[in-house]
């Protein structure tokens, strides 16, 4: 399938200066960027995530099999129902969702066709730290690589109830991060990337990074998401965004439809408390909210809304009822 239209990846190209050579390291560099292929997903107008990730989507995505297996991020391709990977020779191929895993936010497709590309082997982050040369890559090749660095290596916490305990981020910041390729010193896969987010530097500037999940965590589940299977029994969700301000869970929106949103919760609410354990930041919030059961159990929260406090039950729910689910060619 060839295209008249410009690569998905051109216009994100990494500055020269930052581009890798190929003497600086000891595996086939242009080997390994081919294994990176862009992604874009078409999701319909009335799915879900279609209001908050919109209804194109494009990124990065990473040739993990010979028999066409690539790995992405699971917001690309949440919902979709056409995948298209595009290859750094421009050729299109079509692909379609086999499952992705909420936990982790890694999402994998299958190739419709044969690819013909060098597969990246799946490696692992463990023992990289901060200030170890990594090369983050996107799809186009060396023009659309970094070599770069990590930065540091730290539990995250993200809004949207995700927790990761261990996450990579990455300096300097990649300007096609999702779904791009964080590959280790060895030549092999060590981490997907996530996020681009805002870290200062040492005179207390902003200074953008990114974060990648560590490719550890894709083995144990690659089995059942290759089966189309939920790799994990579905956590408890309530359908908040939250955040942290001072030693408090400030609420600043609900997902429409998602268990909080009919519990009435608001923006500006402060919850203080999950069963009767205090909770003064994210990663405590979640832990007490995941600690009580499977999803549809009944959370009881303490809230604090102007100046009344008191107390509520949200009867949680499996976020993943309310997606469409994929749809096998």
């Amino acid at each position: 399938m060839s295209s008249p239209f410009p690569p998905p990846f051109k216009g994100h190209e990494v500055e020269a200066r930052l581009r890798p050579t190929a003497d600086a390291y000891g595996f086939d560099l242009d080997r390994a960027l081919a294994s990176v292929v862009a992604l874009e997903a078409r999701v319909p107008a009335d799915a879900y995530t279609a209001q908050i990730l919109g209804t194109e989507r494009i990124g990065n995505a990473v040739v993990i099999s010979p028999t066409g297996l690539v790995l992405t991020m699971a917001y690309l391709i949440t919902e979709a129902r056409e995948v298209i990977l595009t290859l750094n020779d421009g050729r299109r191929v079509g692909a379609h969702v086999l499952g992705f895993d909420p936990r982790s936010g890694l999402g994998l497709v299958q190739a419709l066709e044969p690819l013909d590309l060098p597969v990246l082997p799946i490696g692992t982050a463990k023992g990289l730290t901060a200030g170890d040369p990594v090369l983050v890559a996107g799809a186009g090749g060396r023009a659309h690589a970094a070599a770069g660095q990590i930065a540091a290596r730290m539990a995250f916490a993200g809004y949207w109830e995700y927790w990761l305990d261990d996450a990579i981020m990455t300096e300097p910041a990649h300007p096609h991060w999702s779904g791009a390729a964080l590959i280790g010193p060895k030549g092999d896969l060590v981490g997907l990337g996530y996020l681009s987010l805002e870290a200062r530097a040492a005179d207390g500037s902003p200074k953008p990074i990114n974060m990648f999940v560590p490719a550890e965590m894709l083995p144990p589940i690659l089995d059942d998401l290759a089966r189309g299977r939920q790799p994990h029994p579905p956590r408890p969700w309530l359908g908040v965004f939250a955040q942290e301000i001072g030693d408090h869970v400030v609420v600043v929106g609900v997902s429409p439809g998602g268990p909080a949103a009919r519990a009435e919760l608001k923006a500006g609410d402060i919850i203080l408390a999950v069963n009767g354990q205090a909770v003064g930041d994210l990663t405590a919030f979640y832990a007490a909210l995941w600690d009580q059961g499977p999803a549809g159990a009944t959370i009881p929260l303490k809230v604090l809304r102007e100046q009344d406090v008191f107390e509520m039950e949200v009867r949680s729910m499996d976020r993943g009822s309310l997606l469409k689910k994929p749809r096998y060619n």
